[in-house]
């Protein structure tokens, strides 16, 4: 993992990380000191922010790229190692194959050396043979063989005799030519299967070295191997403490721009009142404008509902109107919520500075967003039916310092 994470001894993301903790640093003491105060530079917060993750994802560009080539190199690693194990499986069956074949030759070699032995033997009982009877022509002398011839009883036997006993002689000359040509025979062929045998032997002794050389090899690949899926491991959990950072940073900026959007509505109604000077919304009791054309069909306050048999709280008016007519604002001031609540539909809430807001619900199609600064008589939604069992209406209620206040004590006399 050094290779990846040092860098002449330092870690290669230390500029990163001393920015990421000078962007947390920063953010925390911003908080501290000014939480609120409009002396706060956002820009320059969010800055420091971008910059740390900018530099974070740089990096973590590199380590993914470190990643690949890890990767890569995992994947000819593996390679190399089947490789082996391919060449040691089929060394291993050559090996089998020569034991069988030197067991064969041995076996054969051994067969050839009985072969000689038994045929030696034969040869050698010829040769006592006719050397015994030359050695009994030599003792006896010519004549016994002739003496042999004369003893005969006829002629004809005696013809016989000397025919026999050259045709004896004869056959014992050509047996042992024969068994000599054999054993010729045999121990060349056993001359040439020991040659066999002795090759057998050395490619075998030579097989056996290279599948030990493989062994080795393959043992180094695997460390190899292991080397190299520690290093991508590390560098996995190298980005994700990156992307850790990042997701830290990114909820810092979040809190910056939650603050940032609170402070310029804060600021922009401030500058609303400020602009109203004399006319805040405390001081327009009835002079509002009415935020929808049509009748109210519920009034503010406790209402008796025949349909339930029960008297129920309204916290302010109900308008009838037509579908889709204008909802438009009573007064300028910042659009802080748009939300749907059940019962309600779907509600627009503007804040007008000093404690006073007016609320907006069954609206639809909305013309605003939060956060906008909306001026006196602009159009935010249209009428609508959302969330009313009584049709297309419209729900208006004015809060004032905590309370709900009756619109129509405030909106101008029709």
């Amino acid at each position: 993992m050094n290779q990846y994470c040092l860098k002449n001894g330092k870690p290669s993301s230390f500029k990163i990380m001393k920015i990421f903790i000078i962007a947390i640093f920063v953010f925390s003491c911003v908080n501290l000191i000014y939480p609120q105060n409009e002396d706060r530079d956002f820009n320059e917060e969010l800055r420091y922010q971008n910059e740390a993750i900018n530099s974070l994802k740089s990096e973590i560009k590199k380590l993914r790229s470190k990643v690949k080539t890890a990767e890569s190199r995992e994947r000819t690693a593996v390679n190399r190692i089947t490789s082996i194990d391919k060449e040691i499986t089929l060394t291993g069956k050559l090996i089998n194959s020569l034991k069988d074949e030197e067991e064969k030759t041995r076996t054969k070699i051994l067969q050839l050396k009985n072969d000689i032995l038994k045929n030696e033997n034969e040869l050698e009982a010829v040769r006592d043979r006719y050397e015994k009877r030359v050695m009994n022509s030599y003792l006896k002398g010519s004549l016994t063989e002739l003496e042999k011839v004369f003893s005969s009883t006829t002629w004809r036997q005696a013809m016989y005799r000397t025919y026999y006993l050259k045709i004896i002689s004869d056959i014992e000359k050509k047996m042992a030519k024969r068994i000599e040509k054999l054993l010729v025979d045999i121990s060349r062929q056993k001359v040439e299967l020991e040659v066999v045998l002795r090759n057998n032997v050395n490619l075998k002794r030579d097989k056996e070295g290279q599948i030990s050389s493989y062994r080795t090899m393959r043992v180094d690949r695997e460390k190899e191997l292991n080397r190299l899926r520690s290093d991508k491991k590390a560098l996995s959990t190298y980005i994700n403490e990156k992307e850790a950072g990042i997701k830290q940073l990114e909820n810092i900026i979040k809190r910056v721009l939650e603050d940032k959007a609170r402070f310029e509505r804060e600021l922009r109604i401030r500058q609303q009142q400020e602009a109203l000077r004399t006319k805040s919304f405390a001081s327009l009791k009835s002079q509002l404008p009415w935020p929808a054309e049509g009748r109210i069909i519920t009034k503010f306050g406790r209402q008796w509902n025949p349909k339930l048999k029960t008297t129920t709280e309204n916290p302010g008016i109900d308008i009838k109107g037509k579908p889709g007519s204008p909802i438009r604002t009573v007064l300028g001031g910042v659009v802080t919520t748009i939300t749907y609540i059940r019962g309600y539909g779907t509600t627009i809430i503007i804040d007008h500075g000093g404690g006073f807001y007016t609320v907006y619900s069954h609206v639809a199609n909305i013309q605003t967003n939060v956060d906008s600064q909306v001026r006196n008589g602009d159009v935010i939604a249209y009428m609508g039916d959302s969330g009313s069992i009584n049709g297309s209406k419209l729900h208006f209620e004015i809060w004032g310092k905590g309370q709900k206040l009756n619109p129509e004590e405030w909106l101008i006399k029709k």
